[in-house]
């Protein structure tokens, strides 16, 4: 962190108080979350968590009762219909456009797949794209993903679940792993 520019050094802040407030809340131990080697949080022995950020708000959460656990944020606008082919699957994007608010859809699918990724790479510490897992979402705030390649202990076909909440700010998403 000490060669990034002034906003990132802000933002990792914001994150690592808000990880410590999260297991301050747990009555966990008051500890430095220093970054592993791929710059993810290590998290204290028997406590999971992750930590989220976009322009306007910095949110963490830590759990004991969970291996692991995705959390991402994102502003409540459309993803750019460019980015369609790069972010969602063609299913995805059926769904999308058949939806109310297609590009909103389409950025509730992208922060999907952000949470269920961030929950499964402490565990399998793979790397894979935005094709790796195929998000459904259903209208009660639940989301599954679903992996479709290896990545770990985690087998083509398998699925995480999650929720998700929109408001007229922000979407919202967590996956947990038991």
């Amino acid at each position: 962190m000490a060669r990034a520019v002034p906003k990132r050094r802000a933002e990792f802040q914001a994150g690592r108080t808000a990880a410590r407030a999260a297991l301050t809340a747990l009555k966990g131990p008051a500890c430095a979350l220093p970054a592993d080697a791929d710059r993810a949080p290590i998290w204290p022995r028997g406590y999971a968590g992750s930590i989220t950020h976009c322009e306007d708000m910095c949110l963490a959460v830590a759990t004991r009762a969970a291996r692991s656990v995705g959390l991402d944020i994102e502003p409540a606008l459309g993803l750019e219909r460019a980015l369609w082919d790069t972010v969602l699957l063609p299913a995805e994007q059926r769904k999308a456009d058949a939806a109310a608010h297609p590009g909103q859809y389409a950025k509730l699918i992208f922060c999907a797949k952000e949470a269920a990724y961030k929950a499964q790479f402490p565990l399998s510490r793979t790397l894979f794209d935005f094709h790796g897992l195929q998000i459904s979402c259903d209208a009660s705030g639940q989301f599954s993903a679903t992996f479709r390649l290896k990545a770990g202990e985690f087998q083509p076909g398998q699925q995480l679940t999650g929720r998700y909440l929109i408001d007229s700010d922000h979407i919202v998403t967590a996956a947990l792993i038991g």
